[in-house]
């Protein structure tokens, strides 16, 4: 979202829990795209307020699984804002040989970056 929009936006990437490292081929089929992930960490939704991101500040929350719509669905009960839902691909599990692995997930990444040109429209200029 960053790379397509700029800092007009306000973005937050949270996941269901923040036990994980960001995985080594997503890190990498970002850098394909000038996407840097080596500094990103997971953080999960209770770790977000902690940090002093009230849920009540944002407008949306994008999902990419069933089990991070649910949540935001619990969490956002009290909050006027629009819960979406994407049914992209995850990627991890697929593929044996690194190759493949790495076409699962730039499948993926593409899946992502097609629907937020979809929901938002062409990168702004000067981005991308």
């Amino acid at each position: 979202m960053k790379q397509l929009y700029g800092t007009e936006t306000y973005v937050q990437s949270v996941g269901v829990r923040n036990d994980m490292e960001i995985d080594g081929f997503a890190i990498a089929v970002c850098r394909e795209i000038g996407v840097e992930l080596e500094r990103h960490r997971s953080r999960s939704f209770d770790e977000m307020e902690r940090f002093g991101d009230d849920l009540s500040s944002f407008d949306m929350v994008v999902a990419l699984s069933p089990a991070s719509q649910r949540r935001a669905l619990e969490l956002t009960r009290f909050f006027h804002l629009q819960v979406e839902y994407w049914p992209i691909m995850d990627p991890t599990g697929i593929g044996e040989t690194r190759e493949q692995k790495l076409n699962a997930y730039r499948q993926t990444r593409d899946q992502i970056v097609a629907k937020l040109t979809e929901v938002w429209g062409p990168p702004r200029k000067g981005q991308q």
